[in-house]
């Protein structure tokens, strides 16, 4: 359905157009922006309250700078819908994360103003830093480069170490900190803190636009008067704020905070920031969802509400007529708790995604053996690390693709160790509509070489349950379970917990020739392949793998012994992921048998339904039945007919 847009929005398809109107036009056309997300959004869903919080900024900044020349770098991504609205995309927003449609994150392949692809938090400064410099290099002078970071974004290690970098560079950098107090979740840490305390800080902002004024006439002295004028600035902020200023200590010109809906002295501000040379940090106050009172009030339920009635704010759910499975993240975070009242060394991590992970029952339930670290993965690994280290058994909760971010500290600080970490990789595979940066396809590859790792997957929810039971048994080491985004298959999901033996898969059924290995949730696909398959004649066996490392041999020999098709499925990378895995079993072993291997295929997914994907990577149910089709023979009464 296409959504009409406002009389002015409807005539700005790019930031040329926006730059027809007058200042004064500035706050209608943010108002109809906002509109226009609000009216796509609720019928397509997507990323909701961070882009109604940027919306005035979004304006501002397309009006001031020369964009595309100016680059402008977005953090993370999902608050750039009215930048992708104002840049060519208006006509193209409908499809916004939906199957062959545009992307909900920058992309440079998508449009030249997006100049960086993001998805991950925290890349913005480093990135447009090194814009910088190389404008310096190609002696384009006259660049501007902006990074918007949210304050969530600004607890990650990569942003403190751009800002450290930016501050001896002197390029033409303006970071523009959208302080909001949240990321998906509230902001904790003591930056939150600091950033409170100068928004807060009355003596600061009464005095701050008269100061500003004065110094500006200051400058104006001599060839010596600004670094003097800089001396008694940073003096003046520091007493004020009673300590002294974060970014001023790391050579930025700190401006703020102001007011982030007020658009016409945004755009004038931006306007001033550009004739000011070297690294300058702008603090803007916004509100997440602003101008959708529901999404302001509740702004971590309305992240990504899904679709939603625009007039009640009633969220549409499809009510079912009969008991559903759980998402598989709930039962982690209800199994967390299980497991910490019966075991006091058991506490949990998370890097800023308590709701996501659903480690807030566990916050809620016990809120001093539950941590949110904030946007900080390698952090959080370290962290759990020390935990270990003292006897403890830390439970860390990290999006598969966010862990990429941590890989150092998996190996240096936890498998080197030997500690008993358990990570819990939720949203492993094709994570759906937010596309290829957050898909969890390598999980399985860039564990399974680490030593001393176990590396398991759950086909199902108990086993997912039994899993976690496992890992927190004595001596159980570093482990890894990973499980997917989504529902699990099974409704009466709370049984009681047994150990699994480390290594030990399990059989399904027994077969003829083709047998099928699974690893995960993809085992269901292959459960109901095999039904199909069953009634056409066709009864290929049927493996749950369970761990990645270490493999059960005895299963393998099991298998190459009585089976010429071995046809391995999974939902991660095909280079270096379990049907390789298997693969070097068959070669370290002189079996000889013809291995079929579905899976990611070596590209890039792009974004779209859970199943759109996995049809599309070739590992879905019809393609598991589509490949032992072509190597399976249908049995008849007396003959085996191929």
């Amino acid at each position: 359905m296409q959504v009409k847009a406002g009389p002015l929005l409807s005539k700005i398809n790019y930031p040329a157009d926006l730059k027809q109107y007058s200042e004064a036009d500035l706050e209608q056309i943010s108002q109809e922006l906002r509109q226009y997300i609000i009216d796509v959004v609720s019928v397509n869903g997507g990323h909701f309250g961070s882009s109604l919080g940027v919306v005035e900024l979004t304006v501002a900044l397309h009006y001031a700078l020369n964009t595309p020349y100016d680059k402008l770098v977005w953090d993370v991504g999902h608050q750039a819908y009215g930048h992708k609205i104002l840049t060519g995309r208006r006509e193209l927003f409908h499809t916004n994360r939906i199957y062959k449609g545009i992307s909900g994150f920058p992309k440079i392949s998508e449009s030249e103003y997006d100049t960086f692809g993001v998805g991950h938090s925290s890349t913005s400064i480093s990135a447009a830093l090194g814009m910088a410099v190389a404008s310096q290099i190609k002696g384009e002078t006259d660049r501007q480069h902006v990074a918007v970071i949210g304050d969530g974004a600004m607890t990650a290690g990569l942003a403190f170490e751009g800002l450290n970098h930016a501050g001896i560079e002197n390029s033409n950098v303006l970071v523009i900190l959208n302080d909001n107090c949240m990321s998906i979740d509230p902001n904790v840490g003591a930056l939150k803190e600091y950033l409170t305390s100068i928004t807060t800080s009355k003596s600061y902002n009464r005095f701050r636009d008269d100061i500003s004024n004065v110094l500006a006439g200051l400058s104006k002295l001599g060839p010596n008067a600004h670094k003097y004028v800089k001396k008694i600035e940073k003096s003046i902020k520091g007493t004020l704020l009673k300590q002294s200023n974060l970014f001023e200590a790391l050579n930025f010109r700190y401006f703020g905070p102001v007011d982030g809906h007020d658009v016409k002295r945004l755009a004038s501000i931006v306007k001033d920031l550009k004739e000011i040379p070297g690294p300058k940090l702008l603090h803007c106050i916004t509100v997440k969802g602003k101008g959708f009172a529901l999404a302001e009030k509740d702004q971590t339920k309305w992240h990504a509400p899904g679709l939603f009635d625009k007039i009640t704010g009633e969220i549409k759910k499809s009510i079912p007529d009969k008991p559903q499975p759980p998402k598989y993240q709930d039962v982690f975070g209800h199994t967390m708790v299980e497991l910490a009242e019966a075991n006091a060394k058991i506490v949990g991590i998370t890097p800023a995604m308590p709701s996501g992970s659903s480690l807030n029952i566990m916050m809620k339930a016990m809120p001093t053996r539950a941590f949110d670290v904030g946007i900080a993965e390698q952090h959080a690994v370290t962290f759990s690390a020390g935990l270990a280290a003292q006897g403890l058994v830390p439970f860390c909760n990290i999006y598969s693709s966010f862990m990429q971010r941590a890989y150092d500290q998996v190996i240096h600080d936890v498998a080197i160790q030997k500690l008993n970490v358990v990570f819990c990789l939720d949203r492993a595979g094709l994570a759906g509509a937010d596309g290829a940066t957050h898909h969890g396809a390598y999980d399985i590859a860039y564990m399974r070489c680490i030593p001393n790792l176990v590396v398991s997957s759950p086909m199902n929810e108990e086993e997912l349950r039994n899993l976690m039971f496992t890992a927190q048994q004595e001596n159980a080491g570093p482990f890894v379970i990973r499980y997917p985004r989504g529902n699990g298959v099974m409704p009466d999901w709370k049984r009681p917990f047994k150990a699994l033996e480390i290594g030990k898969g399990r059989k399904i059924c027994d077969g003829e020739e083709v047998a099928i290995l699974t690893i995960g949730h993809v085992g269901n696909f292959a459960v109901e392949a095999r039904a199909e398959l069953n009634s056409e004649g066709i009864y290929p066996a049927h493996y749950d793998l369970r761990f990645v490392k270490p493999l059960d041999e005895q299963m393998l020999h099991e298998v190459f012994s009585k089976y010429k098709h071995i046809i391995t499925v999974e939902d991660g990378s095909l280079p270096g992921g379990v049907g390789s895995a298997v693969l070097e079993f068959m070669a370290d072993n002189g079996y000889n048998a013809n291995a079929i291997r579905l899976g990611i295929p070596d590209e890039f997914i792009e974004h779209g339904e859970q199943s759109e994907l996995w049809a599309e990577c070739g590992y879905d149910k019809a393609s598991i039945i589509e490949a032992v089709r072509k190597v399976g023979t249908k049995r008849t009464t007396n003959t085996m007919v191929g």
